[in-house]
């Protein structure tokens, strides 16, 4: 309430009138919400009767005003006495009233916010979380393993499972286990009256099992002493129906499972069905043509998050092309224009591909956008990178392999940071071709700092080439693999050609290569120069 007495301090610097705010406490006692500078305690008086209107009290230095106060709780103005010549009280408190009684109010409320939001904060958090993953994923068992996870930290669980009621068995089956694979799971009868799991599917009820209770010898691989069981359930047309069971158990602080956990578990459930529902329904032919649609619209957002090939212009000409294996990649370029004539190209290649390996080109992607305007150190720009995707290069045990060249036209050099890329070479204007070796492992592998090469670089006359190992490693429908040498070979033959018009030519021997086979890996080539 410091903003309050900061108010009452001002009226009493300008009407020289003593003004207090006094609150019927829970243990039924007077308190001080706030009071001006020269009053230090509520006058003697019974304020419980005093519900309507204004009482006045007499004081040896003048008469007091007490005024119930509009705002939540008992709570009354105090007012007087009041010093200075002239002085109305009544009018005083006419002005005060309202605005004391809204801040209250506003305080109150504000309150209530406050504590409602750090009361829910791990729930509402962890909502989000799962809107996040259902929203980019339609493979159930790997949503449900996520999820899993998810809800158990929050919890505090070290056991769980997401059991999946099979139709054709009439069972419920593991599609997701915490510590263990799904394997160890044994199907376990929507009959059996011994399954928690079971009784909970049944009667579609959540329900707190206590140690000791509903033994079932197919649920031990998730389940040490109480568990907290909640039915999955989905809104169909005809009403709502249980596909399944969402078990945790197993608690790291040793506290039972509260109301509260089951309230945050159920609406979990209830998003777990509508992935359940969703799984079922893309493995229909009725939900392909949408997920193709879905993919091709996360293939377009991908492919906006590259730059365009203009901004390095008027400092280096630049043409580049990726094509994911899927219709998200993990293949990525970013292109920079540094001043002083400088140019920064930079190529990368997280392992893997698809919708994991999007997620992490595109915080990559948006890193070094950051970065790069930061410093125009090859080096230091990756260790930055490395040290903004650590944390999630570790957790998903994938990592980058990265090439980021720097060409200085007016120094006449270029310096590069290589982390594991092994397709990244200078052709000169005669075809010679210079590799820009690896000076460290690829990002995500060791924690070491990552260096820098340098080596002299002609203007207008040599060639920065970059490419991905989907390239090299693209098979012919015999089975056989493109190689690295047919593209540096094309490269050199076609070097007078503009940088678009050398990548054409590689992605024509690409091509004839492939024939009608599907790409295996994401298809990434740059090609610059200065």
């Amino acid at each position: 309430m410091n903003d309050l007495a900061e108010v009452l301090r001002a009226f009493h610097s300008a009407t020289q009138c003593e003004v207090m705010v006094v609150v019927l406490t829970a243990d039924d006692r007077l308190g001080v919400v706030a009071t001006s500078p020269s009053r230090s305690a509520a006058p003697d008086h019974d304020y419980r009767m005093i519900t309507s209107g204004v009482r006045e009290v007499v004081h040896r230095d003048g008469p007091i005003f007490i005024a119930p106060i509009a705002a939540p709780g008992k709570t009354w103005m105090v007012l007087g006495p009041c010093t200075a010549p002239g002085a109305s009280p009544s009018i005083y408190l006419n002005f005060l009233l309202p605005v004391v009684g809204q801040y209250l109010q506003s305080a109150l409320e504000v309150e209530h916010a406050a504590n409602e939001l750090a009361e829910r904060y791990e729930e509402i958090n962890l909502l989000y979380t799962m809107s996040e993953i259902l929203g980019r994923t339609v493979n159930l068992e790997e949503t449900a393993r996520t999820i899993l996870r998810e809800i158990s930290e929050t919890v505090g669980a070290r056991k769980g499972s997401i059991l999946v009621h099979d139709r054709v068995t009439d069972t419920l089956q593991a599609i997701a286990l915490l510590g263990n694979d799904t394997s160890a799971a044994s199907p376990i009868g929507i009959a059996d009256e011994s399954s928690a799991s079971a009784t909970v599917f049944r009667t579609r009820r959540a329900m707190i099992v206590e140690p000791g209770d509903k033994i079932c010898e197919a649920e031990s691989p998730y389940r040490r002493g109480a568990m907290l069981s909640v039915p999955i359930m989905w809104t169909a047309p005809a009403g709502p129906e249980p596909l399944g069971v969402v078990n945790l158990s197993d608690r790291r602080s040793g506290h039972a499972f509260s109301a509260g956990d089951q309230k945050l578990i159920t609406a979990i459930a209830t998003q777990i069905g509508t992935a359940i529902q969703n799984a079922r329904l893309v493995r229909s032919s009725i939900a392909q043509q949408r997920l193709v649609q879905e993919m091709e619209l996360a293939h377009d957002l991908q492919m906006k998050l590259l730059p365009s090939v203009h901004v390095t212009r008027p400092d280096a000409i630049v043409a580049a092309r990726v094509v994911p294996a899927e219709s998200v990649g993990g293949d990525f370029y970013n292109l920079f224009r540094l001043g002083e004539g400088k140019a920064g190209a930079l190529i990368g290649d997280v392992s893997s591909h698809g919708y994991r390996a999007a997620l992490i080109m595109a915080l990559a992607m948006s890193a070094s956008a950051i970065h790069a305007q930061q410093t125009g150190d090859p080096a230091e720009l990756v260790n930055r990178l490395h040290a903004s995707l650590s944390d999630e290069l570790s957790t998903t045990e994938m990592f980058i392999t990265l090439c980021y060249a720097v060409v200085d036209a007016r120094r006449g050099v270029l310096e590069y940071a290589n982390t594991g890329h092994p397709h990244a070479f200078i052709i000169s204007r005669d075809g010679d071709v210079q590799r820009l070796s690896a000076l460290n492992p690829p990002l995500g592998m060791v924690d070491d700092t990552s260096l820098k090469s340098a080596m002299p670089w002609s203007p207008g006359d040599d060639t920065l080439l970059l490419f991905t190992d989907g390239i090299s490693d693209a098979r012919s429908p015999r089975d056989l693999k493109l190689g690295e040498d047919p593209v540096l070979e094309t490269v050199r033959r076609f070097r007078h050609e503009s940088p678009e018009g050398i990548v054409d030519r590689v992605f024509e021997v690409l091509g004839r290569h492939m024939g009608n086979s599907s790409p295996l890996d994401d298809l990434t080539l740059v090609v610059l120069r200065s």
